[in-house]
């Protein structure tokens, strides 16, 4: 009987992982790992074995992943007193303890190779991954289209939609669409050990196309400089060290980090991605 575990499994991208193991997994060989045991109980479908599931806590997690075979480690997010590359370190160490056979991790485009600095702490985990004898599925995801919504609502709502990443392109999907390739490669029984999860590229003002065809609005739309980009930010309502970030994230766009042409995703999946201007359109009817 093969058991399966999923680590952040009260996040959107966790519970989407869940809802799509079910489709072809029995609740009872499926084992969700959380923070907090008491919200994933509210949140998850009944007959889910729910256990504690700090990445800080690495003897607490060995005794949670007692009797799990393969295992969907769930990058952390940034931020926390322990470093990602630590909070990770404790999952596969905890993992190898407990005789977990295989780990799929949720990495970044080309983390092995990639200069961005979002790259760094996922590079760190697939060395580690790589050194710890467990077979393993790296699931390179790209830029899931959720986290432009703010230019998308822009746009929707009539307003400029602003961006200094110039012709950068990006391989926007909806979140759903990698959390469902998670389970499925985690269920796979001869996965591959990389993945470039992508849509189709495209850049922002290409988004923006989509925007004012779903919505039939017209726009300004502007690629300024990251300076100006900041500003807008800030005057938007977005603390310092938020636009900072916001406008790092378009120069690693403008630098390419994000332009991937891949298959992988629809291949996993099993059809075809939804163009641009649908997939903008079901976010906004969300």
């Amino acid at each position: 009987m093969m058991k399966y575990a999923v680590t952040g499994s009260t996040g959107r991208f966790g519970r989407t992982v869940i809802k799509t193991l079910l489709e072809t997994v029995p609740a009872s060989d499926i084992i969700a790992l959380a923070r907090d045991t008491e919200k994933a109980a509210d949140l998850l479908p009944d007959g889910i074995e729910i256990r504690p599931g700090e990445y800080e806590d690495a003897p607490r997690l060995s005794d949670s992943l007692q009797g799990v075979n393969r295992l969907l480690l769930i990058s952390s997010q940034p931020g926390a007193p322990m470093s990602r590359p630590e909070q990770h370190q404790n999952v596969i160490d905890a993992a190898k303890d407990a005789g977990v056979a295989f780990i799929a991790y949720t990495s970044f485009p080309h983390a092995d190779t990639s200069t961005a600095a979002l790259a760094a702490d996922h590079q760190a985990t697939e060395k580690a991954l790589r050194n710890s004898g467990l077979a393993f599925s790296f699931l390179r995801n790209n830029w899931y289209l959720e986290n432009d919504f703010n230019v998308i609502e822009a746009g929707a709502n009539g307003q400029p939609v602003i961006y200094s990443a110039g012709q950068g392109r990006v391989g926007w999907t909806p979140e759903s669409d990698y959390a469902q390739a998670a389970a499925k490669v985690l269920t796979m029984d001869d996965p591959k050990a990389v993945y470039e999860f992508a849509g189709a590229p495209a850049t922002y003002a290409d988004l923006a196309k989509a925007v004012s065809e779903a919505t039939g609005k017209t726009f300004p739309v502007a690629n300024v400089s990251d300076d100006d980009y900041t500003a807008s930010l800030k005057q938007a309502g977005f603390d310092t060290n938020t636009a900072l970030l916001f406008t790092s994230f378009q120069q690693l766009i403008r630098d390419g980090n994000l332009d991937e042409k891949s298959d992988d995703l629809q291949t996993v999946l099993g059809r075809p991605l939804l163009s641009l201007k649908d997939a903008v359109t079901r976010l906004i009817k969300k």
